[in-house]
């Protein structure tokens, strides 16, 4: 498992592994024409001292993309032109760290803390006010550190580009200890009489990290892998080892790592590829070469001669038998040497067949085995130097364990031997093809998508363009199925890459209900050393220091320093909003929404059925209810067989509640959404399935449902430890309106509790469970209160239009039960939520319009100046907090 850290939040990886690359609705960029003025271009570079490398023009992302050296320095430049008006800035220096301090972490948060051209605290709080910025943040990788900007509004896209250029070129931390101390460690004391305590962003932020289960086998998972190179430690920093680091040593490694010899540098979207170049000359003309690139070089792991076990311990709490608490993942790294392109595709299309969907094999026996709750190990990843394999089972009994190492063994040995059902083939080819295809990134940026992925080959010397160009290995690996069996081509990588490679780690987490308290006196009895050490001159000197720090902390910068950041004035900003097309129409007394919108012939659908009919009762069995739709049989087809055919047919169904405020109103927006996409030809086929999913499944299957249980306990169990401030975030919502209340019902506190009551029900009382889901289904799937909602283009959106019509006369025509309107609240008192972790997770919340507050636009104004002023300064940057401040519900009532 690959853990990125960030440094305005913990990232999980959005983009480059190939399986998870799967499906959010947005709009797809038009083909657009290939520059046509590049030698004049070319000419423009290498006056300022650039020589082009390479040149080529990728179509699966219909860009331009050149590489260039910049001369003096070697750093290297990626250029890539295309018409996407959201542009995406990148610089990328390789920082393999040495031990566990979290040095390249603590330097990711502190360089965006001031630097020579914007003297401030923190150029990055600013520009998150003054910005129209669609992306703004930092990664540490465990080998490199990623500084990415993405902005649609050309002016701002500059600014963000010279402030992050000044910020990792010059920064102030490295002359300023007191940065130092504030992003990485301190002491603290605030009078000689007190205790010393420590504080500082990223030491409070990775004791959050070393306070989850899931963290923490990743961690040891990743470094008993590669125990001999730089992944054999934590870039983002133990919290025992983090007070180790000096401000010699930190100051050394940027010096050292930030330079241009060792960046990789990206550009992306519609802007001037000469300003692009101009830019950056300013930059690296300053500085000379430096040997950084050699000596951040990341060298391979050599690989074990025979397997190795681990087990460690992990904080547990007393709840539930700690018996049934064990974890265990088997990992393996899969080669020494890289894998050609071919090689590294057909393995994510293997990791897919076996983990992709609930209907893979590998993870389908495991969850029906019983041997535990639910998979850990994320399958292939393949974004470090040499990619690796891990799966495992969580919740799993003491005695159970090995079963579980001997299951994995089985099931990838009888696939080895067997294959894989063409159907499943043919649907992991159809989803992966589909998603290559459409290139849908969602919320996140496409070009910074693709530079994450090129990035995975780049850093590492290798070709940056290879990544992006998916089409011709696609179809080879195509044209080797089609000719010689999917037997040939997976079974070989099975056998070579693991069945046969003993470079295999399993790792065994044990449940410690004591381990928290044990950690939290060691690390007190450390502390309480370190004051008796200390004279009583140290003392005030280090008490006198504390508040220096806290005094600058909260000390405003200076009205001459805050002109030095650049912003928008409102003539830089559109007046006028970008308008998505909407036509409402009817189809057989429905009310369809059709939206005309370029979308490369993918047709986007959304059903959408009104919730208020359903009984209250049923409330919290309603998430257990959309995944039964999913993944259940029908008379005629097993859920795996229905999972192969929605996989071949279309680009992904999905069932979820949906559950809002409304302005001025008590009562909730309550909806269920089923949400498709297939291509154009295909469409009929989705609706097909919609309909399938909405009426023909059965809900007979009580072992599947358990699973469905034991998943949901053990996700929601994950949440609370890692996710703690949404969890207070929704426990107070549900206190202030109906909305909060149903949703903290479907995903709080209130619904882990549910859930683990309704676990131990299942067997004594399946057959009322099994009537409740058949009644929700009547209650809730009728054309009665059904919405449609349709995008892509006009010939597509008049082409489906019969098979909405058809899906809709298949549909019931119930009238509506009725049902108590839906105002329930959580009683409105203070609470506490007592959990092992090493880290508090605190929230306060009012509702603004019991006080007669009306609404208007002020209110986000508000909402963002606190957040990013008062509330950051005391919070985040003297109080050392890590995670989100304010935010404003404008329909709570």
């Amino acid at each position: 498992p690959l853990h990125l850290h960030a440094a305005g939040r913990y990232w999980p990886l959005t983009a480059p592994g190939l399986a998870r690359r799967l499906s959010v609705p947005a709009v797809s960029t038009s083909p657009s024409p290939v520059p046509s003025d590049t030698d004049d271009v070319h000419e423009y570079a290498a006056k300022l001292g650039f020589e082009k490398v390479s040149e080529q023009v990728i179509d699966e992302c219909k860009s331009a993309a050149v590489l260039y050296k910049h001369k003096k320095t070697g750093a290297e430049v990626m250029s890539v032109a295309n018409d996407d008006e959201n542009k995406v800035f990148g610089i990328v220096f390789r920082t393999p760290p040495k031990n566990s301090t979290g040095i390249p972490h603590i330097l990711e948060h502190s360089v965006l803390c001031g630097s020579r051209k914007y003297p401030l605290k923190e150029p990055f709080v600013e520009l998150l006010k003054g910005s129209l910025h669609t992306f703004l943040n930092a990664f540490t990788y465990p080998d490199r550190t990623c500084y990415p900007v993405a902005s649609t509004n050309t002016k701002d896209f500059y600014n963000l580009v010279d402030v992050y250029l000044d910020a990792v070129f010059f920064p102030k931390c490295v002359e300023d200890f007191q940065t130092f101390q504030q992003e990485g460690w301190h002491y603290e004391l605030n009078s000689p009489e007190e205790e010393i305590s420590y504080k500082g962003v990223v030491f409070n932020e990775m004791k959050g990290v070393y306070s989850q289960p899931d963290n923490i086998m990743g961690r040891v998972s990743q470094q008993a892998l590669s125990p001999d190179n730089t992944y054999g430690v934590d870039c983002g920093g133990d919290p025992n080892d983090i007070p180790k680091l000096t401000f010699e040593e930190f100051k050394e490694f940027h010096s050292k790592f930030y330079h241009p010899s060792n960046a990789r540098i990206w550009f992306y979207g519609d802007d001037d590829t000469k300003e692009r170049l101009r830019i950056l000359s300013e930059y690296l003309d300053l500085f000379e070469a430096s040997a950084a690139r050699n000596e951040s070089k990341v060298m391979p792991q050599k690989l074990f001669k025979e397997p190795v076990r681990i087990a460690e311990k992990y904080p547990a709490g007393q709840e539930g038998d700690l018996k049934k608490k064990y974890m265990v993942c088997t990992n393996w790294l899969l080669s020494e040497e890289p894998l050609d392109v071919e090689t590294e595709l057909a393995l994510g299309f293997l990791d897919h067949l076996l983990l992709g969907t609930p209907a893979s094999p590998l993870r389908r026996i495991l969850l029906e085995s019983g041997l535990g709750e639910a998979i850990v190990g994320g399958g292939v990843e393949d974004e470090l130097l040499q990619p690796q394999f891990s799966i495992g089972l969580k919740g799993v009994s003491e005695d159970n364990i090995e079963k579980v190492e001997e299951l994995v063994m089985q099931i990838l040995k009888n696939l080895a031997e067997e294959g894989f059902a063409p159907e499943a083939v043919e649907a992991s080819m159809n989803t992966i093809e589909f998603s290559l295809r459409e290139n849908n990134t969602g919320s996140f940026p496409r070009g910074l998508s693709l530079m994450l992925r090129s990035m995975g080959k780049w850093i590492y010397d290798m070709d940056p363009f290879e990544p992006l160009k998916y089409e011709q290995p696609l179809q080879q690996l195509k044209a080797r199925i089609a000719e010689k069996g999917s037997k040939a081509v997976f079974s070989p990588l099975i056998e070579k890459y693991i069945l046969n490679n003993v470079h295999r780690v399993t790792v065994e987490m044990q449940p410690d209900p004591e381990k928290a308290s044990r950690d939290e006196a060691a690390e007190k009895e450390i502390l309480k050393q370190v004051k008796s050490s200390m004279t009583q001159e140290d003392l005030a000197e280090l008490a006198r220091a504390t508040k220096e720090l806290k005094d600058k902390q909260e000390t405003p910068d200076p009205p001459e320093a805050l002109k030095a950041v650049p912003s928008l004035s409102l003539q830089d900003i559109p007046k006028k909003p970008i308008h998505v097309p909407i036509e409402v129409g009817e189809i057989n007394g429905v009310k369809v929404l059709q939206h005309d919108l370029f979308t490369n012939d993918v047709v986007y659908s959304e059903v959408v059925f009104d919730m208020g009919s359903m009984k209250k009762e049923h409330l919290q069995l309603l998430p257990l209810f959309c995944q039964s739709l999913l993944e259940m049989g029908t008379k005629d087809m097993d859920f795996v067989q229905l999972n192969q055919l929605i996989g071949r047919k279309t680009g992904g169904i999905s069932v979820y509640p949906l559950t809002s405020s409304i302005k001025g109103k008590e009562d909730p927006l309550t909806r269920v959404v089923v949400r498709g996409k297939a291509m154009s030809t295909r469409v009929e086929d989705l609706f097909h399935l919609m309909n399938c999913l909405l009426q023909d499944v059965q809900f007979t299957e009580q072992q599947r449902f358990k699973q469905f249980v034991s998943q949901s306990k053990a996700r929601m169990e994950n949440r609370l430890r890692g996710s703690g401030h949404g969890i207070a975030a929704a426990r107070m919502d549900a206190k202030l309106n109906a909305a909060g209340w149903i949703s903290e019902q479907m995903g709080g506190v209130s619904y882990l509790e549910y859930l683990r009551d309704l676990e131990t029900k299942i067997d004594q009382d399946w057959d009322r469970i099994s009537a409740s889901l058949e009644e929700m289904r009547k209650s809730l799937f009728s054309k009665e209160g059904c919405l449609i909602n349709i995008t892509s283009d006009s010939k597509n959106l008049e082409k489906s239009g019969q098979h909405i019509a058809k899906f809709l006369d298949a549909l019931p025509s119930s009238p509506s039960l009725g049902s108590d309107p839906w105002l329930s609240r959580l009683p409105s008192v203070n609470e506490a939520i007592v959990i092992p972790t090493q880290v508090n997770y605190v929230g306060k919340a009012g509702n603004l319009y019991q006080s007669g507050y009306q609404l208007n636009g002020s209110a986000y104004v508000i909402s963002k100046h606190i957040s990013n002023t008062w509330l950051w300064d005391r919070v985040r940057v003297s109080g050392g907090a890590y995670g989100g401040f304010c935010d404003f519900d404008t329909h709570s009532g």
